[in-house]
């Protein structure tokens, strides 16, 4: 569908891919995308947020282990860089305790927490926001981004993508959806669409 084929042209880039982490399924691609679902679960802008997240990766703090080695300084600065600073110092707090909360619940591998959703998408959400800082919206987030390496999420549009499909003049069941595009662009889909959403 043309409409459908310009609207992944001019909106398609998921956070993941903005923010240059190079998805698959694998403990530090997916610890990254934790780290980027944490920044944007504040009122700051996605730009921001995804900035935000480069520069922790610049730092070197791609693994929950690099994380925690790092100081809550250290952490602050590499936020203030990014000009992520109304949230620079409880979000630096946040990401040291999810470090750690990682390393005890899953032992750095969040595939471990999707085996613990035993596919089910729902249970997958509940998990993510026992997570410091992350809440419903930072775990649809996630999810949405995920079903890029982890099939048995798909179809996943929650409702801000429902939004943006309605506003595209677009199906709004998301089995509709889905069938609009192959099912490795579920998340480019869906990740234009939360665009469409914020659009007049």
């Amino acid at each position: 569908m043309r409409r459908v084929d310009e609207l992944l042209a001019e909106h398609g880039t998921t956070f993941a891919e903005e923010a240059g982490i190079k998805l698959a399924d694998k403990p530090q691609p997916l610890y990254r995308l934790l780290v980027l679902t944490t920044l944007l679960s504040t009122r700051i802008s996605a730009d921001i947020a995804v900035a935000a997240a480069r520069e922790l990766s610049r730092s070197g703090w791609r693994s929950p282990a690099a994380m925690r080695d790092s100081t809550w300084q250290q952490r602050v600065d590499a936020l203030g860089r990014a000009h992520y600073v109304r949230y620079d110092e409880s979000t630096s707090h946040h990401l040291g305790e999810s470090a750690e909360f990682i390393r005890d619940e899953y032992r750095d591998d969040l595939r471990r927490m999707a085996d613990a959703a035993g596919g089910d998408p729902r249970r997958l959400e509940k998990l993510i926001t026992e997570f410091p800082r992350i809440g419903p919206t930072g775990a649809q987030i996630f999810c949405r981004e995920a079903q890029a390496v982890w099939p048995w999420l798909r179809p996943y549009f929650d409702r801000k993508a429902l939004d943006g499909a309605k506003k595209a003049g677009l199906p709004t069941d998301p089995g509709r959806l889905a069938k609009l595009v192959p099912g490795d662009d579920s998340a480019r889909l869906a990740a234009a669409l939360v665009r469409r959403s914020s659009q007049r």
